[in-house]
């Protein structure tokens, strides 16, 4: 009898213990499953979320406003303020899409432990695409479908595109560089606009961080829908107050 539990026992340790081979082969070879197929299932309701956004448009109350504002630029930096304020943490806000990496996914407000769970997240100190200045995207590389996965395989002049309601801004990556997690140079504004990258470094690690840099080139505006009639509304006169402040 202590015989058969003890042969019974070690079936069962053999048994996890190919299990355990088994996932972190998975885990190497493609990700962590659990995770993954977590993912799957999130990804489908944000991007229904964002669909929603799409054909809701700016509130009634922005409208009015942004149709006294002169410029494109300036409807473009209201409404990315408006689309800022107006969607919570950890809800998804924009879509990003990396041809190279046959990467189309939806990116979420915030970088904490739940909103990345979700997928590629807007890290909270940058902004959105249309204000001028640094939109910078955080993502995992090992879990929760691994967005991030490639990023170190980009090289210069690969095109990223970011996807917001008001219109589709399309950026060519310059350079990639690892550096400390301290680091937060790499989050500053410049002077202009650009898309930065950051993933963990090297897979299976959160030593280093892997960054992307990634110059702006162009701008697509919504062909139709409500957010494309207010950015081509003719102007009915101007502001005193500061455009989406």
């Amino acid at each position: 009898m202590i015989r058969r539990f003890i042969r019974s026992l070690g079936t069962a340790l053999l048994i996890a213990g190919v299990a355990l081979i088994l996932d972190a082969a998975l885990t190497v070879v493609w990700q962590e499953p659990v995770s993954a197929a977590y993912s799957m299932v999130v990804s489908g309701k944000l991007d229904d979320e964002l669909a929603d956004l799409d054909t809701e448009g700016p509130a009634a109350s922005e409208a009015a406003v942004l149709q006294a504002l002169a410029t494109r630029d300036q409807r473009i930096a209201y409404l990315a303020r408006s689309l800022r304020r107006r969607v919570d943490y950890g809800e998804p806000i924009a879509r990003i899409s990396i041809p190279k990496l046959k990467l189309k996914k939806a990116v979420v407000d915030g970088t904490d432990t739940a909103a990345l769970r979700k997928g590629p997240g807007l890290i909270e100190s940058t902004e959105l695409p249309g204000l001028g200045g640094t939109t910078a995207i955080a993502g995992h590389r090992t879990t929760y479908g691994a967005p991030f996965h490639d990023i170190d395989k980009l090289v210069r002049g690969d095109t990223i595109a970011v996807g917001t309601p008001y219109g589709n801004f399309v950026y060519e990556v310059e350079r990639k560089r690892i550096v400390k997690p301290t680091d937060v140079w790499v989050l500053q504004r410049i002077g202009r606009e650009r898309l930065v990258l950051s993933a963990c470094h090297p897979l299976y690690s959160a030593a280093q961080r892997i960054i992307v840099f990634a110059k702006f080139v162009r701008y697509r505006p919504p062909a139709k829908g409500p957010w494309a009639k207010v950015l081509q509304a003719r102007p009915t006169g101007t502001l005193s107050a500061t455009p989406g402040g």
